[in-house]
């Protein structure tokens, strides 16, 4: 189990650029529809809670995912799988960087990078929100955070905090008492 962990996440881990948001439909192919370790609803809760805890969120969800399947385990097998291409690579890049930072065909190759990497976020961004129950009478949540991060430069994390106490204010006074 550790070592198709392992390989997966590796996998994932190399071929995905534009960092954790761009790996979500990576993920989600691998995780869900090849091997079948999570059903969706699952993976999205797990990305729910992956993007409410300090740190890289790729290195978050495949601990998570590794946690379900092999407890502490998996969760080391899986977010060092994860972990390890990036270092890999950055660390190269750094060995090497002074040789080609000034390179125009670096620069340039850099610049056509940036827009696939807003459109690799972008996707599973779009692909999450038709998964959740978003409705008319809950759209104004994603608007009004997206807005005051945007325009008033309100935290994330503060975004995300208030909407789990609203969250969970909500349904302690909606759900019925027993």
């Amino acid at each position: 189990m550790n070592d198709e962990l392992f390989k997966t996440f590796f996998k994932i881990g190399i071929v995905t650029f534009g960092g954790g948001y761009a790996m979500i439909p990576i993920i989600e192919t691998e995780v869900v529809d090849k091997h079948r370790w999570l059903s969706r609803e699952e993976l999205l809760d797990l990305i729910a809670i992956a993007q409410s805890c300090p740190g890289v969120f790729a290195v978050n969800i495949s601990t998570f995912v590794g946690y379900k399947l092999n407890r502490n385990r998996g969760a080391f097998v899986a977010s060092l799988a994860t972990a390890l291409p990036s270092f890999l690579i950055i660390l190269l890049i750094a060995m090497f960087f002074h040789q080609f930072k000034d390179n125009r065909v670096v620069e340039a190759i850099f610049r056509g990078i940036r827009p696939a990497v807003v459109a690799l976020i972008a996707v599973p961004t779009f692909r999450l929100a038709q998964k959740v129950p978003i409705t008319w009478a809950n759209c104004w949540i994603p608007i009004l955070g997206a807005l005051a991060i945007w325009a008033f430069g309100v935290s994330p994390i503060l975004i995300i905090l208030l909407a789990g106490i609203g969250g969970y204010a909500y349904h302690a006074l909606s759900s019925p008492i027993s």
